[in-house]
């Protein structure tokens, strides 16, 4: 058998999902039921525990392929926006809803109870969640469940940003969070997915992965705007041929440095550049 890599092929020695079956060993092949997230950012954690270590987040509105719920309250599913596979509280799952119709493109909007600022808000929500609107109300697009999201901080869902590395440098400051990909805490590989993906360019979760699937080998000779450099377990973005933006754990944080400077102190640290790419 090929080896699947069990960050995207959901498969464990006690469960796996029915299409795999021929393709890797389970004690029990099962078909998924597709949920959907009800709440701002959940978890998506390597285990089923809330000491667990944070993979990846998901955000309102995806679609998550469910394989297994727990009496503790904890579904193994896997992601449809990426594939990524993991452990979600069940708690933040909810029936698989119409097609979302608009996404957050503001770093954060907030929802309130009614089409007033005034009141306190109920909710607010990271970039790229996706909210299906029932009606506009003035000002404010109102969801199915009677959230009221100023229209200013909404796109389309097919809306795609014209430069993804701007959306990156919206996130500059933003604290580093090993896992995270919103602006309360992201690290690398979440930057580079959240930027992508505003852009309407599709991107995996890692950054071993993005090197594999993302854009054409470049060189560091013809660094421009939107190349992305890779060392074994860490990206950033070219922001010119003199500065990168990458959240990091250095800066603990999105943060602005040379790539010279930011090539010397990886190689310090033990790493070399693995690759360039050309996003476009």
């Amino acid at each position: 058998m090929v080896a699947l890599d069990p960050r995207i092929n959901p498969f464990r020695p006690e469960i796996a999902a029915k299409h795999l079956h021929g393709q890797v060993e389970a004690q029990r092949f099962v078909e998924g039921t597709r949920r959907q997230v009800v709440v701002p950012v959940t978890a998506l954690r390597r285990a089923p525990s809330h000491d667990a270590r944070l993979d990846t987040e998901a955000l309102l509105g995806e679609r998550v392929m469910v394989y297994e719920t727990t009496e503790e309250g904890w579904a193994w599913g896997q992601l449809e926006t990426d594939g990524y596979v993991g452990w979600l509280s069940a708690n933040s799952l909810g029936a698989s809803g119409p097609v979302p119709t608009h996404k957050v493109a503001a770093l954060r909007a907030l929802a309130f109870p009614g089409p007033d600022i005034r009141l306190s808000p109920i909710a607010a929500l990271p970039m790229g969640a996706r909210l299906t609107i029932a009606r506009l109300d003035e000002r404010f697009a109102v969801t199915a469940s009677g959230w009221n999201v100023p229209e200013a901080y909404l796109a389309p869902i097919k809306t795609r940003q014209p430069d993804f590395v701007a959306v990156a440098e919206q996130f500059l400051g933003t604290p580093y969070l090993w896992g995270g990909k919103t602006s309360l805490g992201l690290d690398c590989s979440g930057l580079v997915q959240v930027s992508l993906q505003a852009a309407g360019i599709a991107c995996p979760r890692d950054s071993d992965m993005q090197e594999l699937g993302v854009g054409k080998l470049s060189s560091l000779a013809s660094l421009r705007r939107g190349d992305l450099l890779f060392w074994k377990g860490h990206v950033a973005v070219a922001r010119d041929p003199e500065s990168l933006i990458h959240a990091n754990a250095h800066h603990m944080m999105v943060a602005l440095e040379s790539p010279t400077e930011a090539i010397a102190r990886i190689k310090a640290a033990g790493s070399e550049i693995t690759a360039v790419k050309r996003v476009a």
